[in-house]
């Protein structure tokens, strides 16, 4: 991030240009994770144990870990945001994590220096907001508690932490303020800590305005972009510590990524072809709020693209209510009117956490998507027979819709038979099960025949099926569609439901390229683990990608050997293509 290079604000200095931010000498301080651990033992900032010295050798680093224990952690010295960190649980497997660290770090930062530390295994991250003026004064904004984390990133922040007593609250803003007057801090930055058994540990500080920052915002009513051009202008800081009004109310925010959580959260890219949220949306925050409400951010718009070369972030969603309770609700429900197509998204994953009852008791650890995988990731069921109708009519709808086809005369008789009714199939394949549907059409409407049941099908729709009514029975289902040339995409009440259609003749599919592994997400080859005719065992890595600037092993699905290698390292490649052939043993 340019907010976050030292080398980019001297320049802004030499050109005499305000850089909004620390100076650069607070950014090399705490950017470098293994000096500023070291300039925080200095300052009395209680650290995770661990090593962060010069020496990268291989020798030195196995000692290390040896001397710290297992399971640790390793970590890129340079890094941020999850990237160049491997949790290490055995010695086995120190070698390979530690390669794979400096590989991704190098590739991400430009510095391949990693540091070790205890790997606390059910750990709460909390983090501090801190802003500082040139005139000596320095601040802390409360805390957000970004525990909920995929990939070591934030996937839920909130404010104030569930359970957090004011004592420790108190004691974590003064050990904030403190790192922050470490390295004459200027500007808004974040402390992140990280809580086990009632001690907290620095982390790392982060020496910009992050993602997060509008939780702070919404439960202190500030505005602290307006704070940020305040200080960059030289004045004082707008509030002191003792004139800030306290917490009011609750925040949380929910980010909205453009990716598989079924598999392992691989990140999605592509068109956004429809990105719709729902109405009344606050995009500031009022200042005497009454009741809960939610605002949105988002860099991206309906027709963009979610490319393979940035973060794959489309929104992020902030919900504020006067209780925790309620403003979870209040996101769950905007998250529900939100329709993402046809990008895969992990809105529904965010929906189930939201109603997991540990979630909703408050203060859940960093391994809360782990230990309740189960439950986050349930077994699909099958297609209601409401949803399938709604799938018929969003088919239906989208034919009637496409341009061009009012010019044709027998669209306006598309039923007409001389003798009976029209018949027609539709095959919704849902995982590996295909659902078949009769459709008979004819002067008295349209009948659905599911099975031995048939039912009229009266459906009405908005022009771009964002809006969409189907009648079963006795029953009326509302939805909204996306329908493209191989799927149909449903959201009902916040449920996305991918239908998938015929495959066109001729098409060429990843999952028929025989004896190969296919690229599960466009991305970078990066590197070829093992060499062509050496014997692997299954789940062993064979090729490295990398894409969002993250590193993905493509594994052995059983014991055997490489055959070929279709790509060398540096190549890009695109989601499907086939990476290797595989031989089993």
């Amino acid at each position: 991030f340019l907010s976050e290079n030292a080398a980019f604000a001297d320049a802004c200095a030499r050109e005499g240009i305000i850089f909004v931010g620390p100076p650069s000498s607070a950014i090399r301080a705490m950017g470098n994770k293994s000096a500023a651990k070291g300039l925080m033992e200095r300052a009395g900032v209680p650290v995770v144990p661990g090593y962060h010295g010069s020496d990268q050798s291989q020798a030195t680093l196995a000692s290390q870990a040896e001397h710290i224990g297992y399971p640790l952690l390793i970590k890129a010295a340079s890094g941020g945001g999850g990237k160049g960190m491997r949790v290490v649980t055995s010695p086995d497997a120190l070698q390979a994590a530690i390669a794979a660290c400096q590989r991704e770090a190098r590739n991400a930062f430009g510095d391949a220096t990693v540091l070790l530390e205890r790997y606390l295994t059910h750990p709460r991250h909390i983090e501090v907001q801190i802003f500082a003026d040139t005139h000596g004064n320095c601040v802390s904004l409360f805390e957000r508690d970004c525990s909920v984390q995929r990939r070591y990133q934030k996937v839920f922040e909130e404010s104030p932490a569930p359970g957090l007593s004011d004592a420790r609250r108190k004691e974590m803003g003064d050990a904030a303020v403190a790192a922050a007057r470490a390295v004459h801090y200027v500007g808004a930055g974040t402390v992140e800590f990280i809580v086990e058994d009632e001690a907290f540990y620095f982390m790392e500080m982060n020496t910009r305005l992050q993602v997060e920052h509008p939780v702070t915002e919404l439960v202190l009513g500030l505005d602290l972009v307006a704070w940020q051009l305040a200080v960059a202008q030289g004045n004082r800081l707008p509030l002191r510590h003792d004139e800030l009004s306290g917490l009011r109310g609750h925040a949380i925010e929910a980010r909205i990524y453009a990716e598989n959580p079924e598999k392992g959260f691989l990140p999605a890219t592509g068109d956004l072809a429809r990105l719709h949220f729902p109405e009344h949306l606050a995009f500031t925050a009022p200042a005497n709020p009454s009741g809960p409400f939610v605002r949105v951010d988002s860099g991206v718009r309906e027709g963009d693209a979610i490319s393979p070369f940035y973060d794959p972030l489309v929104a992020k969603m902030i919900a504020w209510a006067p209780t925790r309770v309620e403003a979870l609700d209040s996101l769950s429900r905007a998250l529900a009117a939100t329709q993402v197509a046809p990008l895969q998204t992990n809105i529904a994953f965010l929906q189930r956490a939201l109603l997991h009852p540990a979630f909703r008791a408050g203060g859940v650890s960093t391994g809360f998507i782990a230990d309740e995988h189960d439950a986050l990731f349930p077994q699909s069921a099958p297609p209601s027979p409401g949803t399938l109708a709604l799938g018929v009519a969003a088919v239906l709808s989208a034919e009637r819709l496409r341009p061009g086809n009012v010019s044709e005369p027998w669209e306006y008789c598309r039923s007409f038979r001389v003798n009976g009714s029209a018949l027609r199939t539709f095959q919704f394949t849902y995982g590996d099960e295909t659902s078949t549907v009769t459709l008979r059409s004819g002067r008295s409407g349209e009948y659905l025949s599911l099975g031995s049941e048939t039912s009229k099908l009266p459906f009405k729709h908005a022009g771009d099926l964002t809006a969409l009514y189907v009648t079963l029975g006795a029953a009326t289902k509302k939805g909204a569609a996306f329908v493209d040339e191989t799927t149909v995409h449903l959201f009902e009440s916040g449920v996305n439901t991918l239908l998938g259609l015929p495959k066109p003749v001729g098409a060429r599919w990843s999952e028929e390229v025989h004896g190969g592994l296919a690229a599960p997400m466009p991305g970078k080859v990066v590197a070829l683990v093992v060499k062509v005719g050496e014997p692997v065992a299954a789940g062993a890595a064979l090729l490295v990608m990398e894409a969002m600037k993250m590193e993905h092993s493509i594994t052995a699905p059983a014991d055997g050997r490489v055959t070929c290698f279709r790509y060398s390292p540096g190549a890009q490649v695109q989601e499907g293509a086939p990476l290797l052939d595989f031989e089993p043993s």
